[in-house]
């Protein structure tokens, strides 16, 4: 299952709370554990992927990633083998003005992370709930973007404005940039309205749509305040057991 060089994975979704960061903690976790190389790079200034690691949000962070320092200074180990991280921490809320500012400014990611390809398998990038100056910049960097996607009645207004902005990107910055996959997320599987979402969002995107579901579960949302990825806090819980699922669907599309 090893990568020869990693794939840098933008987890991105302009809307929030649709499940981007416990996608990235637990499929990194998820591929660490089968003993792949893993990395996430917490881009939001929120730093929840960074607490939900079980890290702290103070020194160096994805800010100094932006602003030059080399990532094998600030990959940090986790307290999960062969699982790394960029923390993230509130001031990184001050670069997207200045990358704004530059007129590379979307390109600084993408130049920070090249050490990454030979270090890792998998790299993933965990986005801000918008399109701005972070996000722009992960899809620069990436390879792949995969989105998460709320099973929720305005699922498909968001993400076809992310696809538009996707396809703005391959164009203007990363010819490479392709879309992984969309996830669905948070599926109550007891309503009419989360079935009636997801055969929209399968009707629209085909075969780009993972075949798991992601349901919705209170071991996913218990998980971060414990710093822990939610395979690792309850690895028999219907939402673990999914990224699992997940994963694998991910590597075999990789």
């Amino acid at each position: 299952m090893a990568a020869v060089a990693a794939t840098i994975y933008a987890v991105a979704n302009q809307k929030g709370g649709v499940g981007k960061t416990t996608t990235a903690i637990n499929l990194a976790a998820c591929l660490a554990e089968a003993g792949e190389r893993a990395l996430v790079v917490d881009l939001d200034p929120q730093a929840n992927a960074t607490s939900g690691l079980g890290e702290s949000a103070n020194g160096s962070s994805t800010y100094d990633l932006l602003d030059g320092v080399p990532l094998e200074r600030l990959a940090k180990e986790t307290s999960f083998p062969r699982l790394h991280l960029v923390p993230s921490r509130p001031e990184l809320a001050g670069a997207a003005v200045e990358l704004a500012a530059h007129a590379d400014g979307e390109s600084y990611l993408r130049e920070a992370l090249e050490g990454s390809r030979d270090a890792y398998s998998f790299v993933f990038l965990d986005c801000p709930p918008s399109l701005g100056p972070l996000t722009v910049n992960a899809l620069s960097a990436a390879d792949r973007v995969l989105v998460p996607v709320q099973a929720e009645y305005y699922a498909l207004e968001g993400l076809s404005q992310l696809v538009r902005s996707v396809e703005l990107v391959r164009a203007r910055l990363n010819p490479r940039l392709a879309v992984a996959g969309v996830l669905l997320t948070m599926v109550d599987g007891r309503t009419r309205l989360s079935a009636e979402v997801a055969a929209e969002v399968r009707r629209h995107f085909g075969e780009l749509v993972f075949k798991t579901i992601v349901p919705r579960s209170v071991r996913l949302a218990e998980a971060p305040s414990f710093g822990l990825p939610a395979i690792v806090y309850d690895r028999h819980s219907a939402g673990a057991e999914a990224y699992w699922k997940v994963a694998m669907e991910l590597v075999e599309r990789s």
